[in-house]
């Protein structure tokens, strides 16, 4: 007897009875109903409804700690009718902000954006239209003036389109680029003239999604529905011919700051030079970086190193000094030395580093400046009309400390620097670590975009001015005055920026005549791959130290160090030779893409004390006050404490205008530590995460930099009074986004959960809802997801629900049968049939009859059929169009489209050739960019079912994967007392070396999950020892009527018997992974085979062989089956008959003769025989039979004593090798 209740499992009362329902939420019918007997029924009566206790009627268990919720109708409600004015999950759009406001900036901004901030920075360019120094003739001065970039539109060409934007949807199905046009602003003058102005067209340039050039932006959940896209589209990435790419951020050094290193590469620049320098990163508004190392040298010189165009130039840093201000020795040495004259190490070196210095004769600025320009003067392209001291101060500008615009900042700068060193040097300063967090920062997609359009906006000047000097070279009239000339040389002249940054995007390659001041020159962007949505997001929160990193021997950059906590996530990083190198960001940190309003912080700094700049110089007892790399002034160590403290009171209470993101890093003076001082950052590309400050209990927003030298709690109940300044506002924050969904992670041995980081992104799984108008390679889609029982807060603050990942499985622990040995897992037959685990993969073929045709030539070839003849059994498969029947299945040779070639007048048909078999989804028609053409393209989209096979892979969220071994009958598959059989059952051996706790508990938390109906938290760092999660979820089983361990005794499906064990069962979230057996099975009999080493090639796409190698052979001579070594490396691979010399040994020298009539060819051996010449001078008698004549008319005598052996062919390679080396190889041949 048992009463149905609208909720899914819920527990009912009656006098004598407690009923439980459990219903298999993946089939929607009860798994059975579980009568335990609480009481004494002694009438039909009593079976009436009955409250007890606590009242049961309602979800049995209600906690506040508890915060996960199925949200089943609000979800479906949601599904239905999308949001009308914001986004469900506004932290996906957090996910992707560094991607989307670092390209907003390159528009946006009080200076009309990065872009407009770059061509001002690129500056004019000067022409003369002669070529004689003595009479330059007309000067022609010519620049960008500024940049547009527009939004993505249909172009001109198409006279048909109604609605002239361009969406991304569309691109995607017809393969295509989402770019919009680049405008400049082209202004030229002649002889200082009147300003001429034309309006250049720089190309198509791809456009990221949702950006302020987008059409998607600002657009509400339906409206993005309505445009084919995801209700919760990120954007933050390209889409170019139809694939998305991402630009990956890189980790660089912290910009502005001096950074004291040892390195023993610096020792390689010459003789006396050291493994001791300081080294900033300069970078300019506009987001491009200049890079200035100072050297020491053995003798106590410094040496000021940069790199222009890819050279490297050393100059004396002392002369630097003296270009930058009017200024001398004694003004540097107290600069540098200041009251610390008892410093006889700093003060002899200086007095050499001038001393030295006086070999140039350079006394004033003028002299310096000119004397740079004049070395300077052809590396920099400077025309004859500029002087020598002009070019001296255009060295100045784009190469020293090119982020502070005012000579007299860069030279307080680099006596800081010099100081820096010297301490370094003496060992009263330990060097700082370029692999910390604290020295680094992250260069976003869209800054990296900004600065190649750029340098290929400077590029298309040169390619102007070389236009121009090859006219004048050939003696073509050249008149600046003419607007026509100019027209012709704008038109000769590669406008094509947009095809250039293409180029960038479809291959991550950079091809720059700079660098840009990167270590590396390739691997820049990535396919954003929607395998899964884990997949998908972790893509936006990928941090990647540099490929130059990743050819390193060294592990230290690799390392996990303390102070990335809250910044990159300490698990979520691949397994192999990527680990450590490819990190990913804590899902609460995020990266500055606008520069904060500093201007404030000097008056804050006064009202607190601080001396200017210019008043104080460096001294042992003085703190130096750094602001975005710039000296603002001076304080004690004591004070600049104080100052720390303050500013930061300020800021959180938004008092005196100071920005809430300011990052205030104190570093104390300290034996051999850190170089101390105050360093404030306000500008772009930070690392921030959030904090609370508990002497105000609000939010702090700390940089990486200040938290070396903060004190912060992880929770509360560390607080200790007077130390902590700081708390978490959850211990998860250390965590990415997809480490925050392991389930009880803080259980599990870390190598587990970064496995389960790399699998859930690698699972098949929900890429997306709107499939239909997607055009992929390759899709998979699980048909079967559910929501898990089991799951973290952030699974729905994320909306991980509209893209389920796996399904909820009983699973029993348990060695049942030989088939769960080691990873392997047997499944449930009746489960599998229910769809268990049940995928599909969608595929993609583009078909263009326009391949074979020149551009302007007429189309000869037309999609449908011909009035020829061709076979009936086409239209099986195709309808009159000549395109597939949707819906029908379609196996390898079958026709996929059929077309009628005119020059031929056949009619031909394009086939399936994948070996699997596969039904039309979709076939869809693709149109030119004009619109008016007949269609050439199509593109044809194959489902291939997928059921889970024997060999397909699945994995728990804890990185317990294994193969399916064995699809097992239900009936005899174990049963629980209350008739539940599981799903899934597993070898109890994975656990002990694993240490996967986290399993345990979740099979607990999903068992009391399904029995009271709701869903479990899992959050990490919920329970404690004293809260454990055994009892916690002990007690949810116990209340049900279920053993409080999770344990059940159950009964063997085969003899009914009940097994002497209780076995752990419980319910547990399973994935398929893409690991599939279609995919990746390898079989052949014979095939294409190397034409070297006449071995089979390999590789399942070419038809290739599995290779037995050593350790295969190994394995074989082990288990004593020797003998099939000699089928698997011989018979089976390069098996080969060749003839053998018995008397010389010779593989090599052996040939067939010439026929001779009535007799057949023979072999031979050249080496052995003699020319028959000889044996006529010796007057010899030779029998006739004997004499055999080779293919070039020479007659031989001897060398009959050959014979055939079966050997490798590879072995007759290798003779041929080591013969060529001058290497004879002898085989001795045993006698018949």
């Amino acid at each position: 007897m048992r009463k149905r209740s609208e909720n899914p499992s819920e527990v009912y009362g009656y006098r004598g009875f407690l009923f439980v329902s459990v219903w298999n939420i993946r089939t929607r019918v009860p798994f059975a109903i579980d009568y335990l007997l609480i009481g004494h029924v002694t009438s039909h009566d009593q079976l009436a409804p009955h409250p007890i206790e606590n009242d049961f009627r309602f979800p049995i268990f209600q906690s506040p700690t508890m915060g996960a919720q199925f949200r089943t109708l609000e979800r479906e409600k949601r599904f239905q009718n999308p949001p009308k004015d914001k986004s469900a999950y506004p932290l996906l759009a957090d996910a992707v902000a560094p991607h989307v406001g670092s390209f907003n900036a390159l528009t946006e901004g009080a200076d009309g954006g990065l872009l407009n901030l770059a061509v001002k920075d690129i500056g004019t360019k000067t022409i003369f239209d002669s070529n004689d120094e003595t009479r330059l003739g007309n000067k022609l001065k010519i620049r960008v003036d500024s940049v547009q970039l527009a939004r993505p539109s249909v172009p001109p060409t198409d006279k048909l389109s109604v609605n002239r934007k361009t969406f991304p949807s569309e691109c995607r199905e017809r393969m295509s680029t989402y770019r919009g046009k680049l405008l400049m602003k082209v202004v030229w003058s002649v002889n200082d003239g009147e300003e001429v102005s034309e309006v250049r067209d720089g190309g198509q340039v791809p456009i990221m999604l949702k950006s302020n050039r987008c059409h998607l932006e600002k657009l509400s959940p339906d409206e993005l529905v309505a445009q084919k896209e995801e209700s919760d589209e990120l954007g933050g990435y390209f889409i170019v011919n139809g694939i998305e790419k991402l630009v990956r951020m890189l980790i660089v050094q912290r910009r502005n700051h001096p950074m004291a290193l040892i390195r023993p590469s610096f020792g390689n620049r010459g003789a006396s030079y050291t493994k001791f320098g300081v080294q900033i990163r300069c970078v300019r508004p506009d987001q491009t970086s200049q890079t200035n190392v100072l050297h020491y040298l053995k003798d106590g010189n410094v040496t000021f190193r940069f790199s222009w165009r890819k050279n490297e130039y050393l100059v004396p840093v002392v002369m630097v000094l003296k270009a930058l201000v009017e200024t001398n020795d004694r003004e540097i040495f107290d600069g540098i030395v200041a009251a610390d004259t008892s410093n006889s190490f700093l003060t002899d070196r200086l007095e050499l580093l001038l001393r030295t210095y006086k070999q140039y004769n350079l006394h004033s600025q003028k002299s310096t400046l000119a004397y740079l320009g004049d070395k300077f003067r052809v590396a920099f392209g400077a025309t004859p009309d500029v002087s020598d001291i002009d070019v001296g101060r255009e060295v100045l500008k784009r190469i020293v400390l090119v982020h502070l615009p005012d000579n007299a900042d860069k030279f307080r700068l680099l006596l800081f620097s010099i100081r820096k060193l010297y301490t370094l040097v003496a060992g009263d300063c330990a060097p700082d670590n370029p692999d910390a967090t604290q020295h680094q920062e992250v260069l976003l997609g869209g800054f990296l975009y900004g600065m190649i359009i750029k340098e290929k906006i400077e590029e298309y000047l040169q390619n102007i001015k070389m236009q121009i000097s090859s006219d004048i070279g050939r003696g073509v009239r050249v008149n600046f005055n003419d607007r026509k000339y100019m027209s012709r040389v704008f038109m000769r002249t590669n406008e094509n920026i947009g095809q250039k940054l293409q180029y960038f995007l479809s291959t991550g390659n950079l091809v720059s005549q700079s660098g840009l001041d990167l270590q590396q020159v390739s691997g820049y962007t990535v396919v954003a791959e929607k395998i899964n949505f884990y997949r998908f997001i972790s893509h936006f929160r990928m941090v990647h130290r540099g490929s130059f990193f990743a050819e390193l021997k060294t592990t230290t950059v690799r390392k996990l160090l303390p102070e990335s906590w809250g910044f990159l996530c300490p698990v979520h990083t691949p397994d192999g030779s990527p680990c450590g190198l490819l990190n990913h960001l804590a899902h609460k940190c995020q990266i500055a893409t606008k520069a904060s309003d500093v201007s404030a912080v000097p008056a804050a700094l006064a009202r607190l004390g601080v001396s200017p700049a210019h008043t104080f110089a460096a001294g042992p007892g003085l703190c130096c006050v750094h602001l975005d790399g710039k000296i603002v002034g001076w304080t004690s160590h004591e004070q600049g404490r104080i100052v720390a403290d303050s500013l930061r009171l300020w800021k959180v209470q938004g008092l005196h205008n100071l920005p809430k993101d300011l990052e205030i890093g104190y570093v104390p003076p300290s034996s051999k530590g850190q170089y101390p001082g105050l360093y404030l950052f306000g500008g772009h590309s930070r690392m921030m995460r959030p904090a609370k400050y508990l002497p105000l209990d609000k939010e702090d927003i700390l940089g990486p930099f200040e938290q070396v030298y903060m004190n912060i709690a992880v929770t509360p109940a560390e607080i200790e009074e007077n130390v902590h300044t700081h708390v978490e506002f959850a211990p998860t924050n250390i965590l990415s986004i997809l480490a925050n969904l392991t389930p009880f992670s803080d259980f599990n041995q870390s190598p587990r959960n970064m496995y389960q980081c790399q699998m859930g992104k690698q699972t098949m799984g929900t890429p997306g809802v709107a499939l239909v108008h997607r055009s992929d390679n390759k899709l998979y889609r699980l048909q079967t997801g559910q929501t898990p029982i089991v799951k973290a807060n952030l699974y729905d603050d994320y909306g991980m629900d509209n893209f389920p990942n796996g399904m909820n499985a009983v699973v029993a622990v348990i060695s049942y049968t030989g088939y769960d040995m080691d990873d392997a897992m047997i499944i449930n037959k009746s489960a599998d049939e229910r769809g268990f685990g049940y995928g599909t993969v969608y595929k993609v073929e583009k078909v263009d009859l326009s391949l074979s045709r020149r551009r302007g030539d007429p189309i000869t070839q037309h999609f449908g059929f011909g009035s020829d003849e061709w076979p009936e059994t086409w239209k099986e498969k195709l309808d009159d169009d000549g395109l597939p029947l949707i819906g029908v299945k379609v196996e390898e040779g079958d026709p996929i489209v059929a077309y009628f070639d005119e020059t031929l007048g056949k009619t031909k048909i394009k086939t399936y050739h994948s070996s699997e078999p596969a039904y039309i989804e979709e076939v869809k028609l693709l149109a030119d960019d004009t619109g008016d053409s007949e269609c050439q393209q199509i593109t044809i989209k194959y489902r291939v079912t997928r059921a889970p096979l024997i060999g397909d892979k699945f994995s728990s969220r804890h990185g317990q994967k294994g193969v399916c071994s064995r699809k097992w009958p239900t009936v005899d598959m174990p049963y629980s007392e209350s008739g539940i059989q599981p799903d899934v059952i597993i070898n109890p051996h994975a656990f002990p070396s694993r240490m996967t706790i986290g399993m345990f508990v979740e099979s607990l938390a999903g068992k009391a999950g399904a029995l009271h109906g709701i869903a479990q938290d899992s959050t990490p760092w919920k329970f404690s020892e004293d809260d454990t999660p055994a009892d916690f979820f002990g007690e949810q089983l116990k209340l049900a009527g279920y053993n409080y361990h999770g344990n059940e005794p159950m009964y063997s499906g085969v003899t009914g018997e009940e097994l002497r064990a209780d076995i752990y069962i419980g319910v547990v979230y399973y994935q398929r992974l893409r690991h599939m057996v279609n995919d990746k099975f390898q079989v052949r009999s014979t095939g294409p085979v190397n034409s070297l080493t006449m071995q089979p090639v390999k590789g399942r796409k070419r038809h290739g062989g599995i290779r037995v190698g050593e350790m295969e052979r190994d394995a074989l001579i082990g288990h004593g089956t020797a003998y099939l070594l000699q089928d698997r490396l011989l018979n089976s691979s390069d098996y080969a008959q060749t003839p053998i010399c018995r008397s010389c040994g010779s593989l090599l020298n052996t040939q067939m003769s010439v026929p001779r009539i009535g007799s057949l060819a023979s072999v031979k051996c050249r080496s052995c025989a003699d020319k028959l010449e000889t044996y006529i001078k010796k007057g010899e008698y030779v029998n006739e039979a004997d004499i055999w004549e080779d293919g070039s008319g020479t007659k031989f005598v001897g060398g009959a004593d050959t014979t055939t052996v079966a050997i490798p062919f590879v072995l007759k390679y290798l003779d041929s090798e080591l013969t060529a080396m001058g290497i004879k190889m002898r085989y001795n041949v045993a006698p018949l």
